[in-house]
């Protein structure tokens, strides 16, 4: 759960010096405007965190496992990352310029960590948090003032928002960080996933152990650890290749795809993302299940009591 402190609703009950701040206003505006759900922010963050983690190169899937420095840097990419995204202007004296007004970005991989330099006193600050373990995130808008900070005994004299005062935060966005499959998985699976030496197989395993979820492109690129890993996927040699004689249909985010992912129930692979899942043609015992045609033939999720048989051809690739 989220702190109960930056629940969206909590901007009904803000302060009134802080319901009446123009500049706070028009940036909250702004960025409501540019990006009414925060889908886009939320995307940077998954990138930023995936970038860091630099899984196609490393390995890595795990936040602990990187190191100092490169947690450090966290903050900067945000920054850079968010810039490139939605083309904020450069600011004078803070980050950006949004709607004319200052405003300076805080990252932070722990909620309420955010560090306040002391040039940034009088300004707005956007304050970001996102929680890889948790697969949360959130953003908002604050003032900073002397009184609402704690006092720092750091070296360059950063600030941290006192508790009590983050009911003056202004939210943008709260909500869900794309899941990082491979930190979630069931260890065991895990295990067994990086069992195998090949990149190959590693991929193979994982969506033979990881059914009906929502497998992003990290994860292949961090599995696979090759140049070509989305071809490791691919039929012709590919992951779906492997796995249909086991019955198992990996789905892309092709528009055909989709559909099939739609009618059989499965979460619907987004961009970038797949679902793999066992089928079995429909049989008496399958009543009420949902089903999807697919070579002629109606098939559905299979259960524990369905053989394993040859999946069928999924449609063309077409978007």
């Amino acid at each position: 759960m989220l702190p109960i402190d930056i629940h969206a609703a909590q901007n009904i009950a803000l302060p009134q010096e802080v319901r009446q701040d123009a500049e706070l206003l028009m940036v909250y505006a702004e960025l409501k405007n540019l990006d009414p759900q925060g889908e886009r922010f939320a995307t940077v963050l998954r990138g930023t965190i995936d970038q860091l983690l630099n899984g196609e190169v490393t390995g890595r899937y795990d936040w602990k496992t990187l190191y100092k420095t490169e947690r450090t840097h966290a903050g900067t990419l945000v920054e850079i990352n968010l810039q490139r995204e939605f083309k904020f202007a450069d600011g004078l004296t803070m980050d950006y310029r949004i709607a004319g007004v200052e405003v300076d970005c805080k990252y932070s991989q722990k909620f309420g960590g955010w560090m306040i330099p002391p040039e940034a006193r009088g300004h707005i600050c956007m304050l970001v948090w996102a929680d890889d373990y948790k697969s949360q995130w959130s953003a908002g808008l604050f003032r900073v003032r002397e009184d609402w900070l704690n006092r720092g005994s750091n070296r360059d004299a950063k600030l941290t928002i006192k508790a009590e005062h983050r009911k003056k935060i202004m939210w943008l966005w709260e909500g869900k960080l794309a899941e990082n499959i491979l930190l979630h998985m069931n260890r065991s699976d895990r295990m067994a996933v990086y069992a195998f030496n090949s990149g190959q197989q590693r991929l193979n395993e994982l969506f033979r152990r990881v059914q009906k979820r929502r497998i992003g492109r990290n994860a292949v690129r961090t599995v696979a650890q090759q140049k070509d890993y989305m071809k490791r996927v691919r039929g012709n040699g590919g992951s779906r290749s492997a796995l249909r004689p086991e019955g198992i249909l990996i789905m892309g985010d092709y528009e055909s795809h989709r559909t099939v992912a739609e009618q059989l129930g499965l979460p619907i692979p987004r961009e970038g993302e797949f679902v793999s899942a066992r089928v079995a043609r429909r049989q008496p015992h399958h009543q009420g299940a949902r089903q999807v045609l697919l070579d002629g033939q109606a098939w559905v999720l299979a259960t524990s009591a369905d053989l394993p048989e040859r999946a069928p051809s999924l449609p063309s690739h077409t978007r």
